[in-house]
């Protein structure tokens, strides 16, 4: 290598350098004005619903028309109950699908299609969600205003999330990992069950937890299906103490979840219902931040096993 040629891949070189400092610095400022707005909310909301979120009676009374007694205890549990159902079915049929259209399908413009309208519908407005729910599972199934609707419409909006991200975790295992497992022996489900999906288990995990995070502060949806904004019992317990110890009843009871309680008491006039709607902004984004914490937990615990 000549002088002229050293000089040109030195320069190559420190301009690579100054082209990632600069878009890493921008990274980061942007990570910290973002973090700072969250932040500044949070704040915010904890200072206006601080009288509401001192009291022990908010966690476990009912919603009344005294903003001084009411409480959430029934949006809570309706919330994760919904939630519950929302992860038993989009989770498995979002890491299925996304296994047999990486793995498995042919390629050709059927699959093309199915892909080109998946990412598409990651990108759809959750009313239309809300919409279809309400002539599909309301009207032409018959299953009414219930839990099992909710988790039925908000597992369709998270669908696409976590088809792409089962995709993209598959897609980034090196090709000679299943080279090797076809080297021992193992057949193509054996691959996938056994090397792919557990190498790729932290990023579906990540699509998830994303598709998760989202339902949890969705109201368009459940509010086109019907959910009730005013609801003064729980629905039946899942677990019983006879056999066979588990409850399915509560698939079909009516609900209401934390945003719609929320917007409830914002639109009230009264100032008392605002101090109990920033309340249940905390107690949301503590679910959610709860949520998401327990998810990169055990990604991590994932991760980690998998680098052993």
């Amino acid at each position: 290598m000549d002088t002229q040629q050293h000089t040109d891949l030195v320069r190559i070189i420190g301009a690579n350098k100054r082209t990632d400092v600069i878009m890493a610095s921008i990274g980061i400022i942007v990570l910290m004005v973002a973090m700072t707005l969250l932040a500044s909310v949070f704040i915010d909301l904890i200072i206006s619903g601080w009288p509401r979120l001192a009291n022990p009676d908010f966690y476990v009374n009912f919603p009344s028309r005294h903003p001084e007694q009411a409480g959430i205890i029934s949006a809570m549990v309706g919330t994760s109950l919904v939630m519950l159902v929302t992860a038993a079915i989009a989770i498995p049929l979002g890491v299925a699908a996304g296994i047999y259209l990486e793995e498995y399908a042919p390629r050709n413009w059927m699959t093309d299609l199915i892909e080109v309208n998946v990412s598409n519908l990651a990108g759809v407005p959750s009313i239309i969600y809300g919409l279809l729910a309400l002539g599909l599972f309301v009207y032409a199934f018959g299953l009414g205003e219930t839990v099992l609707t909710a988790g039925l419409v908000l597992a369709l909006l998270i669908l696409p999330v976590i088809i792409v991200a089962t995709r993209e975790a598959i897609r980034s295992i090196p090709l000679d990992l299943r080279e090797a497992a076809y080297g021992l022996g193992a057949d193509k489900w054996q691959t996938v069950r056994l090397y792919v999906l557990p190498a790729a288990r932290p990023g579906i995990l990540t699509g998830a937890i994303v598709g998760l995070a989202r339902a949890i502060g969705e109201a368009a949806p459940v509010i086109t299906i019907g959910a009730l904004t005013f609801i003064a019992f729980l629905p039946p317990s899942p677990l019983q103490s006879e056999p066979p110890f588990v409850n399915f009843d509560w698939l079909m009871s009516p609900f209401t979840v934390m945003p719609i309680q929320l917007f409830n008491w914002v639109s009230r006039p009264q100032a008392e219902f605002h101090v109990n709607a920033a309340a249940t902004g905390v107690v949301l984004m503590v679910m959610t931040l709860a949520m998401n914490g327990l998810a990169i937990y055990i990604r991590y615990r994932l991760r980690k096993h998998t680098v052993r």
